[in-house]
């Protein structure tokens, strides 16, 4: 028995592997797996090669396997493109169909299993997906009645006959995938799970929980991947609490709209991508300039311009940071796994009205649309933070407004909502005075600068930056961002395996950057790598501005589209020490 293996199910977009890889996975946190995910798909609605690979554990995992133990295919490019990855002595599953053929001596199994013919027989060949669940079900040895319960769930809303149609094609393929292979084989039965049944999701729908967790009641969005799926998720809960979301006509128009709102008293969140990102920076300068709180996601993919829009990277770093004309308070966040997608989406929140300015919530494509299972969220540490809020007001002065940018040795002044009594104050995108009216004095505008920056001197943000730091005498500091963390650690694991003593931190606070943390935990160190996806070392740079140690930083840096896979990223740091 093994206590992991990853299985990957490949073909054409649009032919239901998205169903299958569903069924086959959530069947497996109910059985008490852990479970990482990762979708690599085509920009195309429709056509174009697809795979989803799932890596299964009996233990808590971050990353993506570097090899592959069963692959699952629904077309011959999809053993063309993928067989590399298959370990010596690796599964194919393919559809008789299409009369599979594995490479002259790669050494692997075949089972060729009629997919199509079965599901035809059953009335559609729709269903060939679930021959290949049933068949991977087998293969596994794992309990089918499991797997049949969440088709049930699945496709109840259809009927009694669609949910038995679906279960007889598995059962179809099962029965197929033991009578050729001779029954199940120890080399691919996975020891048990421990029966725990896990949060199983990605990254943007933690987001959206955490938004709705944190008050959040309107989304203006305009759709984009990889953040989409925000939208989608807020679409079915929002309106159950009262809220709603504004599918807007562009970018520009979903970010001025959630200041505006924000500006009103509601949480509002946008969610977007690079693209959207750059369109929305003027209004973002709106945010900084009114002080006005407003939460945007950017969920980071290929670029530049339209790029590689369904494939990893990490490059909109310093956009997020310096993409406003002009200078504002900003904060950016960069949270590295599920739980810290939930508690940094609630963080941003109460950051944005504390510090009356634009917060924007980084992630990548692999977090962001990555499944993962995640223990259970601690609601009990979400708080809800409206920062300096006034909901009365006092009468104010002969002709005087009331003093909504009034200064302050903070840098925060006190908000109001709008109708307030005693509360009208100017509101412009224009330099203006403590009451909101417009000022070109050269005296108030560079108070009022002052005032605006001085918010940046006292952010507070919980756990700036994620430390693993066993060792004083460190031979290796690895650094990261995001989606790289758990691969980091796998890597990390092997250079200990080889003797060596290594710490790991994950920054999490981008903007403004905790130098004195990150510091602190690069004078442990003898070297140090900065593990990114971008071609410049976004992250490096910030480290050497913030923190120093330029001598001592090394940049591994991947920018092909891929996540950093462990075995990968250990031989690879191997040629830089």
């Amino acid at each position: 028995m093994i206590s992991q293996l990853s299985w990957k199910i490949g073909g054409q977009q649009g032919e239901g592997l998205e169903s299958t890889d569903r069924i086959f996975s959530t069947a497996l946190n109910r059985l008490g797996y852990h479970l990482y995910g990762y979708r690599h798909f085509s920009s195309r609605i429709k056509g174009g090669h697809t795979n989803n690979k799932i890596r299964i554990s009996t233990q808590p995992i971050r990353a993506i396997s570097d090899n592959l133990d069963i692959l699952v295919a629904f077309d011959q490019e999809t053993i063309d493109l993928n067989h590399k990855e298959l370990r010596n002595g690796g599964v194919v599953i393919a559809d008789a169909k299409f009369d599979p053929k594995l490479p002259e001596g790669f050494p692997a199994k075949l089972y060729a299993v009629p997919f199509t013919a079965i599901a035809e027989e059953l009335g559609t060949s729709l269903m060939k997906n679930m021959v290949a669940v049933g068949a991977s079900t087998a293969l596994l040895d794992l309990p089918v009645d499991i797997i049949k319960k969440v088709v049930e769930e699945e496709f109840g809303r259809k009927g009694q006959a669609v949910v038995d149609k679906n279960n007889a094609a598995i059962q179809k393929g099962f029965e197929y995938l033991l009578d050729i292979s001779g029954g199940p084989s120890e080399e691919f039965k996975l020891e048990p799970g421990d029966g725990t049944t896990r949060l199983f999701i990605i990254g943007n729908e933690a987001i959206g929980l955490g938004a709705v967790a944190a008050g959040c009641r309107l989304m203006s969005a305009y759709p984009i991947t990889p953040a989409s799926e925000i939208m989608e998720y807020l679409i079915k809960k929002l309106p159950k609490l009262g809220g709603t979301v504004v599918q807007t006509e562009d970018e520009i128009a979903a970010v001025t709209m959630a200041i505006g709102a924000n500006y009103g008293g509601v949480r509002t969140l946008t969610a977007s991508a690079g693209p959207g990102l750059s369109l929305m920076m003027e209004a973002i300068g709106l945010s900084g300039m009114t002080e006005t709180p407003v939460v945007i996601v950017d969920t980071m993919r290929g670029g530049p311009s339209t790029g590689l829009p369904t494939k990893q990277e990490q490059s909109d770093v310093n956009a997020a940071i310096y993409g406003t004309h002009g200078e504002i308070p900003k904060i950016v966040l960069f949270p590295s796994t599920i739980e810290e997608c939930f508690y940094d989406s609630v963080e941003a929140f109460n950051l944005a009205d504390q510090y009356q300015c634009p917060v924007i919530l980084l992630t990548d494509l692999q977090l962001s649309l990555g499944k993962q299972t995640s223990e259970p969220l601690d609601f009990s540490r979400v708080t809800i933070d409206r920062g300096a809020l006034a909901l009365e007001v006092e009468p104010q002065p002969e002709n005087q407004l009331f003093k909504r940018y009034a200064f302050s040795e903070s840098g925060v002044s006190t908000r109001v909502f709008p109708g307030t009594k005693n509360g009208i104050f100017h509101s412009t995108g224009v330099e203006h005075d403590e009451q909101g009216r417009p000022s070109e004095a050269t005296t108030n505008r560079k108070k009022m600068m002052d005032k605006r920056m001085r918010k940046m001197e006292s952010v507070k943000v919980t756990n700036p930056i994620v430390a693993i730091s066993k060792y004083d005498d460190a031979d290796i500091l690895f650094v990261g961002m995001g989606s790289t963390g758990g691969t980091i650690e796998e890597a990390r694991k092997q250079f200990e395996a080889d003797g060596l003593k290594t710490n790991q931190v994950m920054v999490r606070l981008i903007h403004p950057f905790p130098g004195a943390e990150v510091a602190a935990q690069l004078d442990k160190a003898k070297k140090v790598i900065v593990v990114e996806n971008n071609a410049t070392g976004q992250l490096a740079d910030l480290i050497t501005l913030h923190a120093g140690g330029r001598e001592k930083i090394k940049r591994m840096l991947k920018y092909d589209g891929n996540p950093f896979l462990p075995n990968e990223l250990y031989n690879d740091c191997k040629e830089l020490i």
